[in-house]
């Protein structure tokens, strides 16, 4: 049987770690064969035309090979567009980054959320700081509704009953959206939660969630939060953990 061999492929490096002396292990997400293992022969050598190149937050044409369960690194090349993002950008790409090693399945295709997560990194790139973390709810929400892991917006979970416009919710790992108190900070009108599911099921998502998360970001993170460590069956996520660490020094 002839060993499959793949050209062009768009990608992201989410991840990389060491394999021998000269050679590394990537975690990459491509645009059509989703989280895949690739071995890098050689790229730590100071010769390697691959080693500037295969860093995180890159946009990438790579070529592999192989069948195994972590195929081999062919060509890489560097499509340009952005330097590598540095401060609370850095931190918040490789926040997303950990995101996709948690909760996606290797050699899962994901065309829709690799698309998303290059527009993403764009925003991330641009040092437009303001949008930032709208950009990281929209992707949040995203990821989410992609994995099945996302109930529907315009409806309690447990009832379908239709959301009353005024009344409040909260989005919770177990329940689903479920009606909370007034008093409740974490939580969401009814109005406010229809937006975000309409947004969702635009033709160009990202942007409408970008904009629908930006009028409620102060409600919707906390609540986001909690679901995707209950997801990624951890208390606090090791990126979040070391912007905390680095804040308090």
């Amino acid at each position: 049987m002839a060993t499959q061999r793949i050209s062009d492929e768009p990608a992201y490096v989410l991840h990389r770690y060491d394999w021998s002396e000269s050679s590394l292990i990537l975690e990459v997400f491509t645009r059509h064969h989703g989280r895949i293992a690739l071995v890098a022969k050689g790229v730590k050598r100071p010769s390697s035309s691959f080693r500037p190149i295969l860093l995180p937050l890159q946009p990438l044409h790579v070529a592999f090979g192989g069948d195994a369960e972590i195929r081999t690194l062919k060509a890489a090349e560097w499509q340009g567009g952005h330097v590598m993002p540095t401060g609370d950008a850095l931190m918040s790409g490789l926040y997303l980054n950990e995101l996709l090693l948690t909760l996606l399945a290797r050699d899962d295709p994901h065309t829709r959320l690799f698309d998303v997560y290059a527009q993403v990194v764009q925003v991330i790139a641009s040092e437009h700081g303001e949008a930032l973390q709208s950009a990281l709810r929209a992707f949040e929400l995203l990821l989410l509704r992609e994995i099945g892991l996302l109930p529907l917006l315009d409806a309690q979970t447990m009832t379908l009953v239709a959301l009353d416009p005024e009344g409040r919710y909260s989005l919770v790992p177990e329940g689903g959206l479920r009606q909370t108190h007034d008093a409740d900070r974490a939580s969401l009108s009814g109005r406010q939660w229809v937006a975000l599911q309409q947004s969702l099921a635009e033709s160009k998502p990202f942007t409408a969630t970008l904009r629908a998360c930006s009028e409620v970001m102060a409600q919707l993170k906390p609540q986001l939060r909690t679901l995707l460590n209950y997801h990624c069956g951890v208390t606090t996520l090791r990126t979040r953990q070391m912007m905390i660490d680095l804040q308090s020094l």
